[in-house]
C-alpha cells in the first residue's frame, strides 16, 4: 500500500468517527458547556448567570415520567447575551489602587 492510498485510508476512518458540527444557531448548550465557553464554573452559571433577567430562557424538554429535563440554551443567544458585556472601553475592569 502507498502512502497516499494509507493517508486515505486513515482519513476516511477518522471522518466516519466524527460527529458533524450542528450550527449554533440550532445547538442547545447544557450549563456545563456554557461554563465551559465562558471559562467559569458551571455552579457560576446556575446560580449567577441564568437567574438575570436578561440571560436567554432555558429550554427544557419533557421526560417520560412527564416531568421537565435539565435547562438547555441556545448556543447562539447565549453567545449574543455575552457579547452584549463587551468591554466598549477596550482596557478590561479598572482596578483600584493599592
Amino acid at each position: 500500500m502507498t502512502d497516499t492510498a494509507l493517508i486515505d485510508q486513515l482519513a476516511a476512518a477518522v471522518a466516519a468517527r466524527i460527529s458533524p458540527a450542528i450550527p449554533l444557531e440550532f445547538d442547545l448548550w447544557s450549563a456545563a458547556e456554557i461554563a465551559a465557553w465562558l471559562k467559569v464554573g458551571t455552579d457560576q452559571v446556575l446560580e449567577r448567570y441564568a437567574p438575570l433577567p436578561d440571560f436567554p430562557k432555558a429550554i427544557r424538554l419533557p421526560t417520560p415520567d412527564g416531568g421537565r429535563g435539565r435547562p438547555r440554551w441556545k448556543a447562539a443567544e447565549v453567545i449574543a447575551w455575552a457579547e452584549k458585556y463587551k468591554d466598549s472601553t477596550g482596557r478590561g475592569p479598572r482596578r483600584k489602587a493599592a
